[in-house]
Order: C-alpha cells, then sequence, then structure tokens
C-alpha cells in the first residue's frame, strides 16, 4: 500500500509551473501523476508500489522513531540490507543531491531535516515482467525520471536519481536449472545452462549451480547482481582467465523496452539489443527480467597469496610495484586471475607504518601446488635482490571453485558498505607489462598520488587467457580494450558527510584534473570504439531516452541527474 506519508505535499506541489519540454515530469508541474493515478498504477502491481523517503529518515525529526533509528543505524553498513532497501543505495554520497543541499546521513544531528535527495519519490518493487510493464508505461506515459535498482551496488550512482520512480527488481529471485537450454528461436542445445530473474544476487546463484555440482562466471561481492548490471556490463571476474566475461557466456535475456513490451535476445532474435546488452551497460536499454547463462564442471582451484610489505614510505615499496606487475603476464598465462590490494601508507602503531601489497591469485584446474609456486619464483628471486621487502605467501588447494568462492571471495553474511566513495579506474594492458619500461612508468605514477593514512588501490587481474581469445570468438559490445587487458586498478576518495558541496566538488575536480590524467599518461587505450554503434541502438530501443543511465549510453544527451535534455 502507498504510505501516505508524500502524497499531499506531492499533490499539492503538483501546482506549479507548466513542464518544459525538454524535461522529465516534475512534482512542481501540473502533468505530475495525480494521487488517483499513481494509486491505479498500485492496483495494477498488486499493491507494491511505496512512496520511498531515504533510510535514514527515521533518524531525523519529524519521523524520528527511537527503535527504527537503531535499527537503521545497526545495519548502515551492511551490504546485503542497504540492497533489499528502496531509499538506500551502496554508497551514501549517491543518496544525496548536493547541487540542491539536499541530504539524509545517519550521522547527521536528529534536528537536522531530512531531504529526499537522489533517492526516488517512488518504488515499484515489482515481482513479475508483467510488474516492470505496467511500471514502464506508467513512466512512458508520465514522462517521469525512471530508474532501475536491482541491488545498488554502482559507483556511479545509477539506481537512484532525483525525483523519479524506481524498479526495484530486487524480489524477482525465480532460479531454474537446464541441462539442455535451448534459446528461444533455436532448435539446438547451447549446453547446460541457469537463467536468474532479475532480483537474484551472485551467493544466490552460486549456491544453486553448486547443488548440481556446476559452477558459472560470476564476481565476488554479496551484493552484485549477477542480471542486472554486472552482466550487462561486461562482467569480469576472478575466473575470467578460465571461461571468459560474464557477458561472453550470456546465452538469452527476457527484457521489458520502453515501449512496455517484453522481448527476447539472443543470438537468433532482436541480435542486435542481445548484442548491446553483453557490455554496453546496464539500465540503459531496458529492464532485464532474467538472464540465461552457461555453467560448467566444477573444478578444483588451487588458491595462491603472496603479500609484499615494507617499511611504510621505504620507496622500494615502488620498486616491488613494479616487478609485481612485471610478473603478471606469466603468473596469468599459468592460469592465474584475482585480486590485490595495495596500502602504501598502514599505520600499525602510533607511529609505526608500513606499505604493504596483499594479492590472491586463483588457478582453476589446478592441483599441484609446486606447478603454481614455480611461477612465483622469479617474482620472489627479483624482489630478494630489491632488499628490504619481506614477502610471505600460502597456497591453499580447494576441491571445487564454489568452494572457494565462499571461502575466499564471499565470506560472511554481507560486505561491509554504506560510506561515501568515489572511483578513479584505468585499464592496463599485458603490452604495457611486458614492454621493457611499462611496470617502472606504471609504479612512478601510482607513486605520485597522494596516500593518506588506510588509502588503498586495488587491482582486479581479471582478464587474459579466455577474456582475451574471446575476442576473435565473441561479438558482443564489450569495451575491445577488455581483450587486452591484464589489470584494471583503481582507487576511491572520499569525504565528510559535513562536506559543503565546494569541499566536495574539489575533490571530484582534482580527481578528474590531476589524477585520472595521471592514471592515463601511462598507456593510451582508446575506449568507445563501440559506442557509435551502441548509440544508433538506443535511439533504435528508446528513442525518447527513458532508459537514462548516469554516464551510460545516451546520458550525454540529458544533465547529470537526467531530468532535462542538454
Amino acid at each position: 500500500m502507498i504510505s501516505t506519508l508524500l502524497l499531499p505535499l506531492l499533490a499539492t506541489a503538483a501546482i506549479g509551473a507548466p513542464q518544459s519540454s525538454n524535461c522529465r515530469c516534475r512534482p512542481s508541474d501540473s502533468c505530475w501523476p495525480s494521487t488517483k493515478q499513481w494509486s491505479a498504477l498500485n492496483k495494477t502491481i498488486n499493491g507494491n508500489l511505496v512512496a520511498v523517503r531515504p533510510v535514514a529518515s527515521v533518524c531525523h525529526q519529524p519521523e524520528y522513531n527511537a527503535d527504527a533509528c537503531k535499527t537503521v543505524t545497526n545495519l548502515w553498513s551492511d551490504s546485503v540490507w542497504r540492497s533489499s532497501q528502496p531509499g538506500a543505495g551502496q554508497w551514501e554520497n549517491w543518496e544525496a543531491w548536493p547541487e540542491r543541499n539536499q541530504s539524509c546521513y545517519v550521522d547527521s544531528p536528529q534536528d537536522t531535516a531530512c531531504q529526499q535527495g537522489r533517492i526516488s519519490l517512488y518504488s515499484a518493487e515489482v515481482q513479475s515482467a508483467s510488474d516492470i510493464q505496467r511500471a514502464v508505461r506508467f513512466a512512458s506515459t508520465h514522462n517521469l525520471r525512471l530508474v532501475i535498482k536491482n541491488t545498488g551496488h554502482d559507483f556511479l550512482g545509477r539506481s537512484t536519481a532525483p525525483e523519479s520512480l524506481q524498479i526495484l527488481t530486487h524480489t524477482m529471485k525465480d532460479i531454474k536449472i537446464s541441462d539442455n537450454f535451448v534459446p528461444k528461436g533455436s532448435s539446438k542445445s547451447a549446453g547446460p545452462a541457469i537463467t536468474i530473474g532479475a532480483g537474484v544476487q551472485l551467493p544466490e546463484m552460486y549456491k544453486a549451480v553448486a547443488q548440481h555440482n556446476r559452477t558459472v562466471i560470476g564476481g565476488s561481492a554479496h551484493t552484485v547482481g549477477a542480471a542486472g548490471g554486472y552482466v550487462q556490463g561486461g562482467g569480469h571476474s576472478p575466473f575470467g582467465h578460465w571461461k571468459g566475461l560474464a557477458s561472453d557466456n550470456a546465452l538469452e535475456f527476457e527484457v521489458v523496452t520502453a515501449d512496455g513490451s517484453l522481448v527476447t535476445a539472443n543470438s537468433y532474435q532482436n541480435k542486435d539489443l542481445f548484442w548491446a546488452l553483453r557490455g554496453g551497460g546496464g539500465g540503459t536499454f531496458g529492464v532485464v527480467t532474467s538472464v540465461t547463462m552457461r555453467t560448467f564442471e566444477e573444478v578444483p582451484v588451487v588458491a595462491y597469496n603472496f603479500n609484499i610489505t615494507t617499511a611504510g614510505g621505504d620507496p622500494r615499496f615502488w620498486d616491488a610495484f613494479a616487478e609485481w606487475h612485471a610478473a603478471l603476464p606469466s603468473i596469468n598465462d599459468g592460469g592465474g586471475s584475482g585480486y590485490y590490494f595495495g596500502l602504501p601508507n598502514y599505520p600499525i602503531a602510533a607511529s609505526v607504518s608500513v606499505s604493504t601489497m596483499i594479492t590472491l591469485m586463483l588457478f582453476p584446474e589446478k592441483t599441484d601446488v609446486a606447478e603454481v609456486d614455480k611461477l612465483y619464483q622469479p617474482l620472489a628471486a627479483k624482489l630478494q635482490q630489491i632488499g628490504g621487502v619481506q614477502t610471505v605467501n600460502a597456497s591453499i588447494p580447494f576441491p571445487t571453485m564454489n568452494s572457494t568462492i565462499f571461502t575466499m571471495l564471499i565470506g560472511g553474511e554481507s560486505d561491509s558498505t554504506g560510506g561515501i566513495s568515489m572511483l578513479a579506474s584505468r585499464l592496463y594492458s599485458k603490452n604495457l607489462m611486458t614492454s621493457q619500461d611499462g611496470p617502472g612508468r606504471l609504479a612512478n605514477a601510482f607513486k605520485s598520488i597522494k596516500w593518506n593514512p588506510y588509502a588503498e588501490f586495488i587491482g582486479h587481474v581479471v582478464a587474459g587467457g579466455a577474456v582475451a581469445a574471446n575476442a576473435d570468438k565473441v561479438d558482443s559490445a564489450v569495451n575491445p580494450a577488455w581483450r587486452k587487458t591484464i589489470s584494471h586498478l583503481l582507487f576511491s576518495r572520499s569525504w565528510a558527510t559535513t562536506a559543503t558541496l565546494a569541499e566536495q566538488t574539489a575533490v571530484i575536480k582534482n580527481m578528474t584534473d590531476v589524477e585520472i590524467p595521471i592514471l592515463r599518461s601511462v598507456e593510451g587505450f582508446v575506449l568507445g570504439a563501440n559506442y557509435p554503434r551502441l548509440y544508433s541502438i538506443k535511439q533504435k530501443w528508446d528513442p525518447k531516452g527513458l532508459f537514462i543511465s548516469r554516464k551510460g549510453v545516451g546520458s550525454e544527451d540529458w544533465d547529470d541527474a537526467g531530468l532535462c535534455r542538454t
């Protein structure tokens, strides 16, 4: 049932200036749906339309509720809880709308007014494809800003938008396992597969295939929605070297398009849409209701942990950084992919710090630990020659991929989120790492960036192997740079919840104008080769721009909030 909290306010706000033909319909416009129209939508989706407030609103007057506030405060950093809340994102900076001085932080004083920010005004908590169709048609009819939230696990805030209607797919948890999946329009089996609903998250998918002694290519966080922006954005995986990107293994999508139709996209029908949905970006071409992906027989895995540490601020840390990246091609060619985390300034006592890098590489179809050890011996020897570098290594053989995933990658019940995070990232190629000066130039670039205490960089060794080989086998919208990449490196910046717009803007400007150019200067990958084709497909399937995803295809035609055409 719709909460009565917003309806009187919005009904009053609807008496305002006429709507610009270049803008979405907003609460201050006369075109804004009436209470009766919202209620009618609510009935058509079985009472699952809710008026939304930011999750922290219960900690502020006049909505303060002591018990509810205690619950929210305790769960504030719980990623799984956040994924289920229509009034939350994974990172709270995307809940705020600083340009309008609108925010609702849990740590703000109780008497601070809670503003709506970028949180949607309404959420259609859809249960089926038909619910999605009705919500999409309603948004189209009334020219509303529409956003899609699968889990909210997104560093660009694409599941929030101010004054919008949200489609929340979180509860669409259907899972079907098939030994011989036949795509629609074909009479030929594509082999074993799993079909998942739009709201299925990675742990749920992994557990489902494990019951059939199968595995599937996916990521490594509790709140990644496997059918959402993950696979639609390409879907890199710690097992990518073995079987490619998740999108390389997508066989079929069911999707609600901008006109409210439910269509199938695969290699046999709606081929252009199928091409775009595999790597062209989530929330851009339609609302995916389900996706079917290949599954594979379970295989053993050797997990290899190799840690590198120097005294804090020792320049030899960056020499070790260069040697690590120079060693990556051979480790990757040997079947390894995974992650590494670096903390150049990590305090361990009041006046003592270290510079450290923790690496975890996974080797599917390996059981011989000595074979994996051998891949690291040249690196260990070079680090010893540098001097002042401590290394610790350990190898753990696992009987299956799923046991590896739940032991090494997705432990516990949730991840820690709920903070403020703005990412800078770059793809770096195998050619760079094998060139004579490439690893050194990369090290110098990262060395020149300011590293505050506890600030970290993260490397994703999620390409090479099958990801590279699929350049000649899979025709999809995945950025061609992925086929040449060996590491996706990133770091983040933050600010206090009390930061002013000017202070936030300064952080973002420094990242954009100073730090990202440093990352880019190392290697000039040309990005966006597929963009003209993607834009053309966008115009075909969504000519009015109903699905605008922040920084996604077609978003350049709109302002940053997706409210008015530029």
